[in-house]
């Protein structure tokens, strides 16, 4: 199961909406075939597997290893599980449960009906990792929520005017480049864009390692209650999706074909609707959504408990008391607090990368 896992993990930037599933048949206590789950609308992993297999005379006999229960639906490609089936596999071996209701323990029970053993969860916990988005929004309707900031040592992420290239290094950047890439969606506010003049793009030039094959660039959601973003706006002009986010009184102007709006709902206090948002990109297939915003819509999203984890990257560098804070929390006492689990610290470069989630129980 742990080359399954490995093998799953190759699709890391490429399989969503799809989960990132790998596969190995085994027969006569040797590897006849393998693969993984590439992207949407291409052979899932068990059929990679049977094709490789094929030239070694074929699944007939084996056993296959897979991370996630065979589907058991028509979707854009024909069920997994018939396909095992056919090709005469004689055990499966699942790493954990398909939580999309269409499967969701029919591919099991297919199998089991045409009289293949089978077992499983196994590594259920490594199989999971693979997933968290996928899992979410299968079993909660939105996406997993990542907000990623860059901070100095002294907690701050940019000076009073707005002023923030570059808090860290090089290194850094082109792990943020890494995150932007496993990402689905990628959320920010019309002032991080128009100060920043930002375009939230994959940039290859600050990750020279990217697969060139598998890079897909995530869909730019912008928040812009007023539709204030210019036309001419460099990040109406890159390559990759847009959606821009906007209330139903807003006079949007005519953006760039391929510009996608789309008018939220407000809360109590006229602020554009954070979950329905989310809810909204679960409905378009987003797994994985990433916050990239200034102080205020950063805190919006902590205190409404929207976010699964923080990645915040910290710089060796003070930028004093009149730089902008990481969040806008405007908590007075300590019992207003909000208790931090820190689940990795490691140097990346010259900084640090730290990744941490709200202690619900803390």
């Amino acid at each position: 199961m742990a080359e399954a896992v490995a093998l799953a993990r190759r699709g890391w930037y490429s399989a969503s909406p799809n989960p990132r599933v790998g596969c190995v048949l085994v027969r006569d206590n040797q590897v006849v075939g393998e693969g993984w789950h590439r992207r949407a609308g291409e052979a899932h992993a068990e059929i990679e597997a049977l094709r490789a297999a094929a030239i070694n005379a074929g699944g007939a006999g084996a056993t296959c290893y897979v991370t996630l229960e065979p589907c058991a639906h028509t979707g854009r490609t024909a069920p997994c599980a018939e396909a095992l089936i056919a090709a005469g596999i004689v055990r499966v071996v699942y790493g954990m449960e398909d939580p999309n209701p269409q499967v969701a323990g029919q591919g099991l029970a297919r199998l089991r009906a045409a009289g293949i053993e089978v077992t499983g969860p196994v590594a259920e916990e490594d199989c999971l990792a693979l997933n968290p988005g996928f899992v979410q929004r299968m079993l909660k309707g939105r996406p997993r929520v990542t907000c990623k900031l860059a901070m100095s040592l002294d907690g701050r992420t940019a000076m009073a005017s707005g002023e923030s290239r570059w808090i860290t290094g090089r290194r850094a950047r082109e792990d943020v480049q890494r995150l932007r890439a496993a990402s689905c969606a990628i959320v920010t506010g019309i002032d991080t864009v128009l100060l920043d003049k930002a375009s939230l793009t994959v940039r290859r030039e600050d990750w020279p390692e990217a697969p060139a094959d598998e890079i897909r660039q995530p869909l730019r959601v912008v928040l812009d209650s007023r539709c204030r973003l210019p036309v001419d706006a460099p990040l109406l002009h890159q390559d990759g999706p847009v959606l821009l986010v906007h209330t139903a009184e807003a006079s949007v102007p005519a953006y760039p074909t391929g510009v996608e709006t789309l008018v939220l709902a407000t809360n109590k206090v006229g602020q554009l609707d954070l979950a329905a948002l989310l809810l909204e990109l679960g409905r378009r297939g987003c797994n994985e959504v990433m916050v990239e915003a200034g102080a205020k819509l950063a805190g919006s999203f902590l205190r409404l408990g929207l976010l699964d984890k923080m990645v915040i990257y910290m710089a060796g560098k003070l930028l004093g008391s009149e730089a902008r804070p990481l969040f806008d929390l405007p908590i007075q006492r300590m019992t207003g607090q909000l208790p931090l689990r820190i689940e990795d610290i490691r140097a990346v470069g010259d900084d640090f990368r730290i990744t941490a989630r709200l202690d619900k129980d803390g």
